[in-house]
């Protein structure tokens, strides 16, 4: 029996919420024992304590890890228990656990002045799950590499799986286009969002456009995003659209000139695919996994550029068969992505486990 650690899901989904909530289904063939909180609203689950996730802040972080040292391994004997997979990279160390890990990227390495909270369980903590546990799964070829290189874990001990977007969900939805460029994420630096802003600013007859940003509000960040805004006189054609439910975000995707997706650097980059399955063309960063989520289905542009990202968004603004281009070329790329597919990889490398 396969042991599934859920403690951590958010009843706000962001990415890493996603990728458990799509996968699990695809876990099926493995019986697997799940461990959540009544938040989760999973049908069959074991319960856990609610209060260990980021909703509570650090404090719920701390919980949830004092939880994964002391009491999972408990929790793991109790259900007879051959592996526990745990989606993202927290597991008990010096234990009798036998587990697997997913990493979705090493930000707070590449970034750790932004992380000052996340450095130390960077640096001391994750090198030891990664020793310790059976195998390493990630996002990307990317991620793999930053593995390998900041951690020193040999490369067969890891297998990049790609994401996917739910097809139901994310689809063309034949709906008129909008005003509006978006941007989709935390407002954390990395993100570039104050690039992408700064490019809008160069746009000729930029008082045609608004530039929609869709994330939760930070204080540490969201605050310098704003006050930049109001800097170059754009308050009234920059929207905080602060956190967007997944229901939602299809039509608020279909609807946008272009998805703008800059960051500095991504593990994955979910809100590119999900914007090319619904045919919204993506300007995203040259760099780090996005290239192997977009292919040359999007628009790729060196993130430290405004000059080349104002180009591509006055380009794909004022030009109706560029737009048509990479909304098709998206579409086919996004049918490439399925959670069946990362599923069955993911259950073939946990079953060798077994």
């Amino acid at each position: 029996m396969i042991l599934v650690n859920l403690a951590y899901l958010l009843s706000k989904p962001t990415g890493t919420t996603t990728y458990a909530l799509n996968l699990l289904p695809h876990l099926e063939p493995l019986h697997p024992c799940c461990l959540a909180t009544p938040s989760s609203q999973l049908m069959q689950y074991h319960s856990v304590p609610s209060n260990m996730t980021a909703e509570f802040g650090m404090a719920g972080h701390l919980r949830r890890l004092l939880w994964t040292q002391f009491r999972l391994p408990q929790i793991y004997q109790q259900q007879a228990a051959q592996l526990l997979f745990s989606p993202i990279t927290e597991a008990p160390l010096r234990s009798r656990c036998r587990f697997v890990v997913t990493v979705h990227d090493l930000t707070p390495l590449r970034f750790p002045a932004l992380f000052s909270s996340l450095k130390w369980l960077y640096r001391y903590y994750v090198p030891q799950v990664l020793q310790a546990a059976e195998h390493i799964i990630c996002d990307s070829e990317a991620t793999a590499s930053d593995i390998v290189t900041f951690y020193g874990i040999k490369a067969n001990k890891i297998t990049p799986i790609l994401l996917a977007h739910d097809a139901n969900q994310f689809r063309p939805l034949e709906l008129a286009t909008k005003n509006y460029f978006l941007i989709l994420g935390r407002h954390a630096p990395y993100k570039n969002i104050s690039g992408a802003i700064a490019a809008f600013a160069q746009l000729p007859e930029r008082d045609r456009y608004e530039l929609w940003i869709a994330g939760p509000y930070d204080s540490r960040y969201t605050p310098v995003l704003e006050s930049q805004a109001a800097t170059l006189g754009l308050a009234s054609h920059i929207k905080f659209l602060q956190y967007v439910p997944y229901a939602q975000l299809p039509q608020l995707l279909s609807q946008a000139i272009a998805l703008v997706f800059p960051s500095f650097w991504e593990g994955f980059g979910l809100p590119a695919l999900e914007a090319m399955a619904c045919g919204t063309p993506v300007i995203a960063s040259n760099l780090s996994s996005l290239p192997e989520v977009t292919g040359s289905a999007a628009w790729l542009i060196d993130p430290h550029n405004t000059d080349e990202m104002a180009t591509a968004m006055h380009a794909i603004a004022t030009c109706p068969p560029l737009r048509q281009q990479l909304s098709e070329a998206g579409l086919k790329r996004a049918s490439q992505f399925s959670w069946e597919k990362t599923g069955k990889a993911t259950v073939a490398v946990l079953q060798s486990c077994l």
